[in-house]
Parts: C-alpha cells; sequence; structure tokens
C-alpha cells in the first residue's frame, strides 16, 4: 500500500476535502468505494449523475441539494430529460409503486368521480383526522383481524395522516432516545425518514439474498438482544415483493412485545396471493393482545389497495397514548388530511366492500403478475420465487452483458426504450450518508412495478427485451472483447450464478465488482 505524505502548510486552503479523523489525511475523493471505477462505470453518463446527485459529503452553503429527490423521483426526472413529462402515455412507467386507478378491474367498486364538499371541510380539520373516518377505520380492522378478540380498536387508535410519507414522518417525530432497526432493502422513503430526526440512531439490518431476504423470528431476538428499540419495516415487503405472515409474524410480535415497538408499514396488505386470492388481507393488528398496551404501529391508507394514491389518505392505528403524540405533531408537521376526501373516504371502508373489493384486487393483480414473470422468463431472466405479494419483482441483471449488468445503466439503457424501473442502489437505505464504504448488494438489481394497466406491462416488457437482446447482439459480436459463449439452459428456480460479465470480456467474481453510493 502507497504511504501518504502530509500536505505543506495551507495546501488546501479554500478546497472541499473530507478528513480522516484517526490520521489527519485527507480521504481519496471516491470516499464511498473501496476501488476506483471500472471501465464501464467511468464512460457511463448515468453513473456520474447519480454520483454528482448524492454527494452528501460536500458542503454548500446553506442547502443540501442531495435531499432534493431520491428514488422514484430521480428516476422520473431521468426519464423527464428524454421527453416523459411532454409524451407519458408513450411511456411503460414499470418504475412509480403505484397502482392503476382506472375503474376497469372487475368486480372492483367505481371511485367517486365527483366529491360533495360540506361546509364544515372548509374549516381547518383536526390533525388527528376527522373522527367519522377514525370510527370507520378502526371498525375495518375489528372486523377483519380482531373477530373474537377482547381488545378492540377504537377511534382514539387511529390517526389520519395525509399520506405514507407525511405518516412515517409523523411516527419518526415522536420517538424516543432509541436504536432504530431498518432492514436492507426496504423502501426508499425510510431514508429521509430516519435520516431528519436526531433523537434516534438508525441501525442498518442487512437481509440476505441467499435466504430470499427473509426477516425471521431469530433476526428480530438478535436485534432487540442489542439494543434495539424500535424496528420499522414494510410487511409485505417492498421492493422483494415477500411478505412475513402468521405464525412467523405472530412470533415475532411475541418477541417485541415488551421489549421493542414494531412499525408495520402494510400499505402493501392487500396485494396477498398466499391464500388464493380469497379477500384476505395481511396486517400485524390480528397479532394484538391489548390495543392500547402493545407497541405496534401500523400504517396503511387509501393509496395503494384502494388505488387512490393521489388522494394522500392514509392512516396509523396503534396504542391511545402513541396516537394522540402522532395526530398532535402533524399541527406543526403537515397540518393535516384534507378533509372533504376524509368525508368521501367513509363509505369505503364497509367491511363487505371491502372484502369483496380485496378479492378482485387480489385476482387481477395476480394475473398480472403472471404475465410478467412469464415475459421476463422468455428474454432469459431468472426468478427463483415468484412474488406472493406486492406488485413489484426484484430482479437480478448479473447474468446481462456487462455494461447492463447493473442497476443504474440497465436503467439507462431502458430509458432509450421508454420503459422507467428502478435501480437497486436506492433500496439500499443509508440514512444520513453514515456508510463510508457502500459496496452494496443490490447494485446489480432493478425492481419493476408491475401496478400499471396490462398493456403498459406488455410495452414495458417489449421495451425490455429490445434492451436485452440488443446488448446480447453487440457481446456475441465481440464489442466487449472475447465473444460470450451461449450460457447453459437452467432449469426453473435455478439459481444464477454470483459472477458478472465484464466490459472487457470474461467474467470477474461478485466479490471484486464495483458497487457504487
Amino acid at each position: 500500500m502507497a504511504s501518504h505524505q502530509h500536505p505543506p502548510p495551507g495546501a488546501f486552503h479554500n478546497r472541499k476535502f473530507s478528513i480522516n479523523r484517526n490520521t489527519g489525511i485527507p480521504r481519496p475523493a471516491r470516499r464511498f468505494s473501496i476501488q476506483e471505477p471500472s471501465a464501464t462505470e467511468a464512460s457511463s453518463k448515468i453513473h456520474r449523475k447519480f454520483r454528482e446527485a448524492h454527494e452528501g459529503h460536500l458542503p454548500h452553503a446553506g442547502l443540501d441539494a442531495t435531499r432534493s429527490s431520491t428514488g422514484v423521483i430521480w428516476c422520473s426526472e431521468q426519464a423527464g430529460e428524454h421527453g416523459f413529462f411532454e409524451e407519458p402515455e408513450k411511456w411503460a412507467n414499470l418504475g412509480q409503486g403505484a397502482p392503476e386507478v382506472d375503474d376497469e378491474i372487475e368486480g372492483c367498486f367505481p371511485r367517486p368521480q365527483h366529491l360533495d364538499i360540506s361546509v364544515n371541510s372548509r374549516e381547518y380539520g383536526p390533525t388527528a383526522g376527522i373522527k367519522p373516518l377514525r370510527e370507520a377505520v378502526a371498525n375495518l380492522y375489528n372486523e377483519m383481524h380482531r373477530q373474537g378478540k377482547e381488545s378492540k380498536y377504537t377511534w382514539e387508535n387511529v390517526a389520519i395522516v395525509p399520506g405514507g410519507r407525511a405518516g412515517l414522518i409523523r411516527i419518526a417525530a415522536v420517538l424516543n432516545n432509541a436504536y432504530v432497526g431498518f432492514f436492507i432493502p426496504d423502501y426508499t422513503a425510510y431514508n429521509e425518514m430516519l435520516s431528519l430526526f436526531k433523537n434516534f440512531a438508525a441501525i442498518p439490518v442487512p437481509l440476505s439474498e441467499e435466504d430470499d431476504y427473509h426477516i425471521h423470528p431469530e433476526k428480530i431476538a438478535e436485534e432487540i438482544a442489542r439494543g434495539t428499540s424500535v424496528i420499522i419495516t414494510s410487511n409485505p415487503r417492498n421492493p422483494t415483493g415477500r411478505v412475513v405472515a402468521n405464525p412467523e409474524l405472530a412470533e415475532i410480535q411475541d418477541i417485541c412485545r415488551e421489549r421493542a415497538t414494531l412499525v408495520s408499514d402494510e400499505f402493501y396488505s392487500g396485494y396477498n396471493y398466499t391464500s388464493n386470492c380469497d379477500g384476505t388481507t395481511i396486517s400485524a393488528a390480528e397479532n394484538v393482545q391489548d390495543v392500547d398496551e402493545d407497541d405496534v404501529l401500523i400504517i396503511d391508507g387509501l393509496t395503494k389497495r384502494f388505488r387512490l394514491p393521489g388522494w394522500r389518505v392514509a392512516w396509523i392505528l396503534g396504542p391511545k397514548e402513541f396516537i394522540k403524540a402522532i395526530g398532535s405533531c402533524g399541527s406543526y408537521l403537515d397540518g393535516g388530511t384534507n378533509v372533504p376526501f376524509q368525508e368521501a373516504a367513509i363509505p369505503m371502508l364497509d367491511p363487505t366492500l371491502v372484502k369483496a373489493e380485496m378479492k378482485a384486487l387480489q385476482r387481477h393483480f395476480c394475473d398480472k403478475r403472471d404475465f410478467v414473470v412469464g415475459r421476463l422468463r422468455e428474454i432469459g431472466f431468472s426468478i427463483k420465487l415468484v412474488p406472493d405479494s406486492t406488485f413489484y419483482l426484484w430482479l437480478n441483471l448479473e447474468w446481462l452483458p456487462g455494461p447492463i449488468s447493473d442497476g443504474l445503466n440497465f436503467f439507462q439503457a431502458c430509458l432509450e426504450e421508454k420503459v422507467i424501473v428502478v435501480p437497486g442502489i436506492f433500496f439500499d437505505l443509508n440514512p444520513s450518508r453514515r456508510r463510508d464504504l457502500f459496496d452494496s448488494p443490490c447494485h446489480h438489481f432493478v425492481r419493476l412495478s408491475y401496478g400499471p394497466t396490462l398493456d403498459i406491462l406488455a410495452r414495458g416488457c417489449d421495451g425490455i427485451e429490445r434492451v436485452v437482446r440488443k446488448f446480447q447482439a453487440l457481446e456475441a459480436e465481440g464489442a466487449y472483447g472475447v465473444p460470450k459463449a451461449p450460457s447453459p439452459s437452467r432449469t426453473e428456480g435455478e439459481k444464477e450464478p454470483h459472477t458478472v460479465p465484464s466490459a472487457g470480456g470474461g467474467e470477474r467474481e461478485k466479490d471484486e465488482e464495483l458497487h457504487l453510493l
């Protein structure tokens, strides 16, 4: 290893740099990687743009521009440079985490076309939400998840919030001085939630690809044993499309009871394909013993399972003490939820209506899942496990030609075909950029949504196939070095080999891959 020479006095005057606290020596410019960029990465425009947008360690007077856009928003901005905002109807947006919103799904109730706006709704609404909607939410959970249980939710156990992100921020605002455990990979918006407040420390808990990113009860017990007192996770899980269901979910809640607060993000609870599409939803509410004693906070809303992302109506369930604080902090965080839309949401939460809605939703999205999985397998993708929930696919790209074998470059190539996906690196959460060495296990993945309508999904799969065939043809011609021999066919369910085609030909081992911030 080369020795470092201490710089002469004043050598760094007016320069921006990062100091190694132990040695006093300036860090290299590429602080967040253990090696220099490969030829493919160094020549990649999208990698350079990503780095420039996420230089979290560089100061800028009065502004931290790295907070301006992350995840899906950043991807949409990049697509906008290719004409997405001007002609969105010509694109296949498989990146946005949104379901189709039309009234075309057989068996689903029609959404309101007009709102009857009362005089009372012109006034400021309570920051915890209007009481009739809070009562409707409590009743829905009691009917669907607490039949035969003595402890029931009341309106005081419910806070209405203006969307999922606002709900997450409210929860973060009321957390105590604590270690907050979060899983990798998980929902991109947790980054900001876990970065903005200094009343807790965020602790990453990596999940194993070899174990299909499953959250085992033993993992929860380990985290609590080392001092974690708050655990947050999406369930069903974004981006992997997997769900933790009973009896494991009940075991996890038993482990957490009286030891840790469990924050269960259940926005995809309706997209459950584990029970033959019978309308059953997954919720931690099923296993709560006492609604005012169990430290379980559940967040859900109209956004995903009621297919109304534009309404920005969501809710949080939990002990009354938590809910009172969550309702109050809305006065300085977001001001509360739009009252006319709260009033319009009440009749939608009739349990009989919701049960029929979930059954129709699950059948429809399960069909779309099977269509996309079939198309991707025809293209050559190996999908080891078909998602059992959500409307996402977590695609491994390591088998593709070198120039598109990572999420950012694959994303960039898809833009040329008017297709949007989300690079997997955004789901490797890194709150406040605390991790200096960022060799991301998510770098060679993308998340693909099958939320849009079937015609958009077909168009998106066509575009992805054009991207793959184009680069396969170039590789066969020797454009990246030695022509690659056809890979042997794999049986269904067989795992991809952990090697990555390099831009210069041949293959390099997984632990030699370059990963980005």
